[in-house]
Parts: structure tokens; C-alpha cells; sequence
């Protein structure tokens, strides 16, 4: 699951929505690597044919997760030349060296003590091969020569591909120059990844800080289990069959109740968690509004509590949000809203008396939704049918509507063994539940429902193909 992208998405939308930020967005496609080049030569297409397969399916998931698309979308690919030009321009600043082979690699040695700064101290480099042609095991590849059988460009080195940290590098450069004010991605990205880029972008611009903040998602876990989430560790679940499970909110909402910096543990449990607080704020909103509605009868209002809740929720919320995007911390706040304003809505038998104060729920429920739009979840969709199962739960939601209608029926129709007066006055009594039932059956024909009464049941179909003989109890 891309547990990164989801709580970025959050971010930028409170960065836009919150603190009006103009955001602009750019996202890197490696639309070649080697991890391409493998897979397509086993499956004997092109690697471009094959990266362009990966790069819809991604933009496919991300929409259902609810994803905004980035301002661009920039393909490794379709920017050789400038990849190109940001290494010769490494190299002319006297901080990258081109081998015989036609390998071209980052001199970190020349980077001197800077070399570390986002991470704090580098790891020791991994063992090299012994026919490695860098100068030092720390150096890292901005050019590697073409393979047999590998897909290339020409270059002043020989032909070849970009190694992975340039391309970043120099997408970003195109759209930002020689500073960037947030770097995302996941924890795992921090070292060697980032400082990479950090290295590459800092001696080509020649500037002092390139990065102005990097911000670091920690990883989805199965829960009891130290692992990351990943398809290479075989116990990954895509989006798809998630979303077979759980609506794309209820993972937002998920994801919202722990720092993005933390690692996540998924479960069940933890989902259905989630689905239970989003179902709750929902309830509460279709409350308030029956109550707005003079639908829900209840006791006088504390209307000076309320309106203190909702003023200390917005500064709550407002304040956690500039403290590093506090998720969790914002989440309590608006369930404790929700929770002194059902406290507030208590039903009563009787029809008090006393002045009513449809105002404060009308802000509440305006601040709720509001912020559950701002964070992209939409509060009225909880209230839908949603998912894969959608046609399968229409279905049993029919079935027991139509046999509720039909014990209804049988009530209003039987008079038992009683006099002929006492049956005459029970049909007059029981008229009303006959008509009811009569406009339930016409109501449903302009839904594409129609039930047929028989003579001991009834049955139903959706007009224009048959239900393959729903009955009551079948």
C-alpha cells in the first residue's frame, strides 16, 4: 500500500487549503531502471512498453486512493539531454570523474565534510566488486555504461543511462532551479537517496542549501511484524484488493492517526477502527442536521459550551497542524468535538419547550465537513454503498425491504377467525398499511424496482433484467 503518497497528498492539501500555500507540485517517473530492463527482457517487450504499463496502473491507484496528481509529471526518459548537461556540469565544477569503461561517478571525497549533512554521519560504503573502476567504495554512479542487450543513450562518455540519484536531481532543477523548498518520500529514501541529490544539486548550483525541508514518511507495517510492507518481501496487498475491503477514506483517516514520520502498523482491527471514528462523525453530522431540521427532538442546549468547543477545536487544530502536521493530535481534537455535541443532542420523549439553537450546530457541522473535505475525505459517502460489493449489498438491502413490506401486507390482509363486523372494522383500521404498501411498490418502479404480490408472497426484479427469482427468505 502507498502509505507515502496518501499522507503527502494530506499535507499538500493543508499546505494549499490551511495555510495558502501555492503549491507546486512536480513528481519524477523512473521510466528506466534496472529492475524495467529485467522484467521486460522476461517478457520479451520493450522497457518503455512495459514502464508505461507500470506508470498507468500507479496513476490508476492513486486515484482511487484519492491522490491529487502532481502540477507535472516529469519522465526520465523524455530528459536525457538535460541529464546530460547537469553531469558534464558536475564534472566541469570539478566534483565527478569519467572512468575508461565509461562509467561516470561522483567524486564524495571532493564533497569533504558536507557530505552527510541531512542524514548526520553516512553509513560506511558496502563492498565493492573487484572489477569496480570508482576511485573510492563511497563514490556513486551519475552515468553507467550500457549492458549487452541494454537499453541506451549516447553520451561524451560512451553509450550508457543516468544512474538513479541524477535523474532527481535534475528534474527537480528544471522546474526549481538551484533551490527546492520540500523533498518527500519515504524514510528509506533519507540516505543514500537524498543526500545524494543534496550532494549533486549543491556542487552543480554552486549554492550553500539546495533542500529547504525534507520530510520523511515512515513505512506501513504488518502489524507484529518489524518488516516494511513491500511486494519483494512478499506481504504486500494492492491497493485494488484493499479497496475491495475498505473505502479510500477510511485508509485516510487511517493514516491521519499517526505522525507521518512514524511507521504504521496495519491490521484489521486498525482499519475497522478507523471506519468506526469516520462512521461516528458522519452519524453525529446527519444528527445535528436532523436537529438543525426540528427532525430530533432534545433537552434545552448548552449553546455558550458549544461555541467554546468549537472556538478551542479550531485553535487546537490549527496549532497542531503547524506543529509538523500533528495528525493525531488533530483527530482527537474533532472527536472531541463530536463528542460533547452528542452529549448535547440527547433525544427526549416529549416535545420540550424552551428557545432552540440550530445556529451552533450549523457552524459545527460547517467546521467538520470542512475539514474532512480539506484532508480529502468526504463525510457524505459514508452514508453511500460504496466499494466492489456495491450491486451485492443492493441486492439484501432489497430483500429486506421487500420482506418487511411483505409482512406488513400479510398483517393488514389477515382477519382471522373473527365476526364479520370485526373483520369489516379491522380492514377499515388496517387500510392505511395496505396503501402504504401499495405506494412503497410504486415508488420503487421509478428506481427500477418493481414487485409483483402473489398470492402467499411477493416478489421483486429490477426492470429491465430479471432477479433470477429474489424471494423473501430465498
Amino acid at each position: 500500500m502507498e502509505v507515502s503518497y496518501v499522507r503527502f497528498d494530506i499535507i499538500r492539501r493543508i499546505l494549499t487549503r490551511v495555510f495558502g500555500c501555492n503549491i507546486i507540485m512536480v513528481m519524477g517517473i523512473t521510466d528506466v531502471d534496472d529492475k524495467i530492463i529485467k522484467r521486460a527482457n522476461e517478457m520479451n517487450v520493450s522497457p518503455a512498453s512495459l514502464a508505461n504499463v507500470y506508470e498507468e496502473d500507479f496513476k490508476q491507484d492513486m486515484a482511487a486512493l484519492k491522490v491529487l496528481p502532481p502540477t507535472v509529471y516529469l519522465r526520465v526518459t523524455e530528459n536525457i539531454p538535460q541529464i546530460i548537461s547537469f553531469i558534464e556540469g558536475i564534472i566541469a565544477n570539478g566534483h565527478a570523474y569519467s572512468t575508461g569503461k565509461g562509467n561516470v561517478y561522483f567524486d564524495v571525497q571532493s564533497r569533504g565534510d558536507k557530505y552527510g549533512k541531512l542524514v548526520g554521519v553516512a553509513p560506511g560504503p558496502i563492498a565493492e566488486p573487484g572489477d569496480s573502476d570508482k576511485r573510492h567504495a563511497s563514490d556513486f554512479a551519475l552515468w553507467k555504461t550500457a549492458k549487452p542487450q541494454e537499453v541506451f543513450w549516447t553520451s561524451p562518455w560512451g553509450n550508457g543511462r543516468p544512474g538513479w540519484h541524477i535523474e532527481c536531481s535534475t528534474i527537480s532543477s528544471l522546474v526549481f532551479g538551484s533551490q527546492l523548498d520540500i523533498h518527500s518520500g519515504g524514510i528509506d529514501l533519507a540516505f543514500p537517496h537524498h543526500e545524494n541529490e543534496i550532494a549533486q544539486c549543491e556542487v552543480f548550483h554552486q549554492c550553500k542549501q539546495w533542500g529547504n525541508y525534507f520530510l520523511h514518511s515512515g513505512h506501513l507495517h504488518v502489524k507484529g511484524n518489524e518488516e516494511k510492507m513491500s511486494k519483494s518481501l512478499k506481504n504486500y496487498i494492492t491497493v485494488k484488493d484493499f479497496l475491495k475491503a475498505f473505502p479510500p477514506d477510511v485508509f485516510r483517516l487511517f493514516c491521519m492517526r499517526s505522525s507521518y514520520r512514524s511507521a504504521i502498523d496495519y491490521s484489521g482491527s486498525s482499519m475497522l477502527e478507523a471506519k468506526h471514528l469516520l462512521l461516528a462523525a458522519a452519524a453525529f453530522v446527519e444528527d445535528a442536521r436532523a436537529y438543525i431540521k426540528g427532525q430530533l427532538v432534545c433537552g434545552p442546549i448548552r449553546e455558550d459550551v458549544l461555541w467554546e468547543r468549537l472556538s478551542h477545536t479550531k485553535a487546537t487544530v490549527k496549532a497542531a497542524l503547524a506543529d509538523d502536521f500533528d495528525m493525531p493530535r488533530v483527530v482527537d481534537a474533532i472527536m472531541d468535538l463530536i463528542h460533547h455535541g452528542n452529549r448535547q443532542l440527547k433525544v427526549v420523549a416529549k416535545e420540550p419547550g424552551g428557545p432552540r439553537s440550530p445556529a451552533v450546530f450549523g457552524s459545527i457541522i460547517s467546521y467538520i465537513e470542512q475539514f474532512f473535505e480539506t484532508v480529502g475525505i468526504s463525510l457524505v459517502e459514508q452514508q453511500c454503498v460504496s466499494g466492489d460489493s456495491s450491486s451485492g449489498t443492493l441486492h439484501s438491502v432489497v430483500e429486506e425491504l421487500v420482506r418487511f413490506r411483505l409482512k406488513v401486507r400479510q398483517f393488514a390482509l389477515a382477519t382471522g377467525e373473527a365476526t364479520r363486523e370485526a373483520r369489516q372494522q379491522q380492514r377499515l383500521e388496517r387500510q392505511p398499511l395496505l396503501e402504504a404498501c401499495d405506494t412503497l411498490r410504486q415508488d420503487l418502479v421509478a428506481h427500477g424496482i418493481s414487485i409483483k404480490d402473489r398470492s402467499s408472497t411477493s416478489t421483486w426484479e429490477l426492470l429491465g433484467r430479471r432477479s433470477d427469482g429474489h424471494r423473501p427468505g430465498s
